[in-house]
C-alpha cells in the first residue's frame, strides 16, 4: 500500500522501525508483568497501565526516529541515498538500541532489587565506580549479561539492515530521486504528536503515571527512559523552604519551650535527668545493614532468621516500631548521625558539600574516645565526610585490619566485630564506637572460614511467603545473626562489657512481601523499606522493656545522650525516647524518586505526593481504630500538616545545622 501511494523509502523504513521498537518496548512491559506483578493484582486490572505505557513508549520511539525523519528532509542524507548513508543510519540505530537495551536491563535489575523503575538516583553509583562495579561483578553473571546484550544488539542491527534491504527491493522500480517531501512532513507531524502525547489534551509528563493510584501500576506504566531523564532534574537540591511557616507545629512536636518564638530556634540544651547513669558507660552503636524488621524473628516471622538477636531484645530496651526516614544506607547513616532526615530528592546529603557538614550530638560526649569501624572503604558514599564531623574520630577501614577482605564491602562482619572488639578492649578512657556492617547485602557472601555457621535449606515457596527473595538472601540474614552472636560473646569476655551500652539499629529495611507478617501498608505502601529493629542492650545497666510506640531512627542519639550524666545540645529533629515528657509518637517517611512524603504513627500511615495532588491514609496496625468520615478527615489534616512541617524543617536543617 505504501508503495502504491509512492511513499518515500525513508518513510517506509521509519514505519518498519517504528513497529520493531514498539514490539521491543511492549515486550519489556509484558516481561515486567510476568516477573514482578503482585499476586493481589489481576492482569485485567492493568489495562490503564498498558495504555499509558504505550503513550510513553510512543514518545521515546519518536525521539529515536526523529533524527532520521528530520535529517532525511535533505535527500542526500537519506538512508537510501548511498551505501555510506545506509551504514551511518544503521550504526546510529545499533548504538541507540544498545542504550535502550542497557536501560531496560538496568531497569530490570533495579526492579528486582527495590521494586522501582530505574531513575536518576542510579547516577549515585557512578560516583563510587570501584565499589559499584565490584558489587555488580560479584553479584551477577556479568559476562553472560554482556554476551546477551551484544548478541541482542547484533541481531537487531541485522534486522534493521534486512528491513532496509526489503524496502529497497520492493521499490526497485522507483527512481531514488522520486522524493515526496509532504510524506516526510506528515511523518514529522505524527512523531511530534507522539512526543507531545498521543491522544492527550495536555503534554504527557512523568507525573501522569501516579494518577493510577497503585505503586505497581504506576511503575508498569513508566518507561525507564522517561523515568530516568525526568528525574535528572530532581538531583539539584532545592533549599527554598517553608520551615518558618511550620515552626509552631514543629515546636509542639519537639516540645520546644516557646512555640511562638520570633527567633525560630530549634536548639535546646538538655540537662541530665534522674535516670542518667553516672558510670560514664561506653557506647557501641551498631548500624546494621538491611536489617528489615519483618524478615527477622522479632516480628514473629516463622522462618526465625535472627534467633540470637531476638534473645538479646528480651534483655534490653527494644523498640518494635522503629522506622528509618528512607531507604538507602547513606541516608540511613546520615539520619542516625545527624538527627535530620535526608530529604534531598537527588544526591545523598553525604554527597553534597553544602549538607555533609553537620552538627552531631556525639561531640557532646566529653572525655570519650570516638571510633568508626567499617569493613570496606569509608570513602564509599562519602561516609568519610560525614564521620569527620565527629571531633577526633579514629576511622578504621579497609587496609587497617589484619583480616582478609571477603568481597567488595571489605572484611566480613564477624571479623569487623572482632577487630573492633580488639580495639575497644585496649581503651583506658570511655569510648563511643560506631560499627557499620555490610554483609547482609548483595553479593551475600558467607566466609568459608566460619565452619560453625550452619546454613539452612528452606523451600522456595516458604521463602517467598515470608518475604525472602532467595535462599542466599535468607542465609545471609542468618549469618548476620551469627555475627551478632560472635560479637556479644567476645565482648562479654572483656572488662568493658559491663559498663557498655550496645545500640543496634537498622540502616534501612527491605521492600518485599510482608503480608503474612504486617498490615497491607508494609507491602502496598512499602513501609517494609523503613521498618527496622532498635535495641539498647546492656544487661548490667538497663532494665528490659519492650516498647510498642512508633519511633524514628533520628531519635537514636538523643536517647543515648539522655542516658548519660552530662548535658547535651540537640539542634535537630530527634527526641529522647526514654524521656517521660509526653510526646506525639510519629516517624517521618520519604520515598525520593516518586516524591512521597508521610508520617507513620501508632495507628496510621499517611503520605502525600509533593509532585501531584494525591494523598493516602491507611492503617498501620491490624487493629487500627475505625474512623467515621469526619474523624478520618481530622486525622488526615493533622498528619498532613505534621508531614509538611517535618519535611520543610528538614530541608532547612540540611543547610543550617552546620557544625560550628
Amino acid at each position: 500500500m505504501l508503495i502504491k501511494w509512492r511513499v518515500p523509502k525513508t518513510v517506509q523504513w521509519l514505519v518498519k522501525l517504528f513497529l520493531i521498537y514498539l514490539f521491543i518496548f511492549t515486550a519489556f512491559r509484558v516481561a515486567t508483568v510476568v516477573c514482578f506483578k503482585p499476586k493481589s493484582l489481576a492482569v485485567t486490572d492493568l489495562g490503564q497501565s498498558f495504555w499509558l505505557g504505550l503513550k510513553y513508549d510512543l514518545r521515546w520511539i519518536a525521539f529515536i526516529l526523529m533524527p532520521i525523519a528530520v535529517i532525511s528532509l535533505y535527500p542526500k542524507f537519506s538512508p537510501f541515498y548511498s551505501e555510506r548513508s545506509k551504514k551511518v543510519w544503521t550504526a546510529y540505530l545499533g548504538i541507540i538500541t544498545l542504550l535502550v537495551l542497557f536501560f531496560y536491563g538496568a531497569d530490570f535489575g533495579q526492579f528486582a532489587y527495590i521494586n522501582a523503575r530505574l531513575n536518576a538516583d542510579a547516577l549515585i553509583f557512578a560516583e563510587d565506580p570501584q565499589e559499584s562495579l565490584q558489587m555488580v561483578w560479584q553479584s551477577y553473571p556479568v559476562i553472560w549479561i554482556l554476551v546477551g546484550l551484544f548478541g541482542a544488539v547484533l541481531m537487531m542491527t541485522w534486522m534493521f539492515r534486512r528491513t532496509h534491504v526489503g524496502v529497497t527491493g520492493k521499490n526497485i522500480n522507483i527512481h531514488k530521486f522520486d522524493y515526496r517531501r509532504r510524506w516526510h512532513l506528515a511523518a514529522l507531524m505524527i512523531l511530534s504528536w507522539f512526543i507531545y502525547g498521543f491522544l492527550t489534551l495536555k503534554p504527557l509528563n512523568f507525573f501522569r503515571a501516579f494518577n493510577l493510584n497503585d505503586e505497581f501500576k504506576s511503575n508498569l506504566a513508566l518507561n525507564p527512559l522517561q523515568n530516568f531523564f525526568t528525574t535528572l532534574r530532581f538531583r539539584n537540591p532545592d533549599y527554598n523552604t517553608k520551615a518558618k511557616d511550620f515552626y509552631p507545629r514543629m515546636a509542639a512536636f519537639l516540645n520546644l519551650a516557646d512555640p511562638q518564638s520570633s527567633t525560630k530556634q530549634y536548639t535546646r540544651l538538655t540537662h541530665p535527668g534522674s535516670r542518667a547513669l553516672e558510670s560514664q558507660p561506653n557506647i557501641v552503636l551498631v548500624i546494621c545493614e538491611s536489617f528489615s524488621m519483618y524478615k527477622s524473628s522479632m516480628s514473629g516471622n516463622p522462618l526465625n532468621s535472627t534467633p540470637y538477636f531476638d534473645s538479646l531484645t528480651k534483655q534490653g530496651i527494644f523498640f518494635e516500631r522503629c522506622f528509618s526516614p528512607t531507604f538507602g544506607t547513606a541516608r540511613g547513616v546520615f539520619a542516625t548521625i545527624t538527627g535530620t532526615p535526608d530529604v534531598q530528592l537527588g544526591k545523598f546529603a553525604t554527597r553534597n558539600e553544602e549538607s555533609v557538614n553537620q552538627r552531631t550530638i556525639i561531640n557532646d560526649f566529653e572525655g570519650y574516645e570516638k571510633f568508626y569501624f567499617i569493613g570496606g572503604r569509608s570513602q564509599f558514599n562519602n561516609f568519610t565526610g560525614l564521620i569527620k564531623n565527629i571531633d577526633g574520630v579514629h576511622i578504621y577501614e579497609e587496609g587497617k585490619y589484619s583480616s582478609q577482605k571477603l568481597n567488595v564491602w571489605g572484611i566480613s562482619d564477624k571479623n569487623l566485630f572482632l577487630e573492633a572488639n580488639g580495639v575497644m578492649t585496649k581503651q583506658q578512657k570511655p569510648f563511643f564506637a560506631i560499627i557499620q556492617t555490610a554483609d547482609n547485602h548483595r553479593p551475600f557472601n558467607i566466609p568459608e572460614e566460619d565452619k560453625d555457621f550452619v546454613q539452612k535449606n528452606i523451600p522456595e515457596e516458604e521463602l517467598l511467603k515470608y518475604g525472602f527473595e532467595s535462599l542466599k538472601e535468607y542465609n545471609a540474614f542468618l549469618y548476620t545473626d551469627y555475627c551478632y552472636k560472635k560479637f556479644i560473646e567476645a565482648a562479654k569476655k572483656e572488662t568493658y562489657f559491663n559498663n557498655t551500652i550496645f545500640v543496634f539499629v537498622g540502616d534501612h529495611g527491605v521492600e518485599g512481601n510482608a503480608t503474612n507478617i504486617y498490615p497491607n501498608a508494609w507491602t502496598e505502601q512499602r513501609l517494609s523499606d523503613e521498618h527496622v529493629p532498635l535495641l539498647f542492650y546492656s544487661p548490667s545497666l538497663l532494665q528490659p522493656q519492650r516498647r510498642v510506640e512508633t519511633v524514628s531512627q533520628i531519635d537514636v542519639l538523643p536517647t543515648i545522650a539522655g542516658m548519660l550524666q552530662q548535658p547535651y545540645t540537640n539542634s535537630t529533629m530527634g527526641r529522647d525516647l526514654l524521656d517521660s515528657m509526653p510526646k506525639e509518637n510519629a516517624a517521618f517517611i520519604i520515598y525520593h524518586a516518586p516524591g512521597w512524603i508521610g508520617v507513620v504513627n501508632d495507628n496510621f500511615f499517611y503520605r502525600k505526593n509533593i509532585r501531584i495532588q494525591k494523598e493516602e491514609l491507611v492503617a498501620s496496625r491490624r487493629d487500627s481504630l475505625q474512623l467515621n468520615p469526619s474523624q478520618r478527615d481530622s486525622v488526615r489534616r493533622h498528619l498532613s500538616e505534621l508531614t509538611s512541617a517535618i519535611y520543610e524543617t528538614s530541608r532547612w536543617m540540611l543547610l543550617n545545622n552546620r557544625k560550628k
